[in-house]
């Protein structure tokens, strides 16, 4: 398995009418994250391109930038809801607003 590729993908849906898409690891989500509409980044959008940016250099862990990119699209409202999110990623999305 690639270093970079995710253990399982993140499942997003962009609008209630659009099919799910997944994202299976961080070259894929770089490219998400860099599509994202200027003006509503955001705090937890910063911390999944400064953790996805990092994997790929080998700064950060993949897990690190899976956890990130799945908490900015879990609080984006872009998770699908068949999406298995870790336990601890709400408090981990919480503590990167604080």
């Amino acid at each position: 398995m690639d270093r970079l590729q995710f253990a399982v993908p993140v499942r997003i849906r962009t609008t209630p009418d659009s099919p799910v898409e997944e994202i299976y690891g961080v070259e894929q989500a770089l490219d998400f994250l860099q599509n994202w509409p200027v003006g509503r980044e955001g705090p937890l959008f910063q911390a999944a391109l400064d953790a996805c940016f990092g994997a790929s250099v080998d700064v950060m862990s993949t897990e690190e930038a899976f956890r990130a990119l799945a908490a900015f699209c879990r609080v984006s409202g872009l998770l699908a809801r068949d999406m298995t999110v870790p336990v601890n990623l709400e408090n981990e999305a919480a503590s990167k607003l604080s």
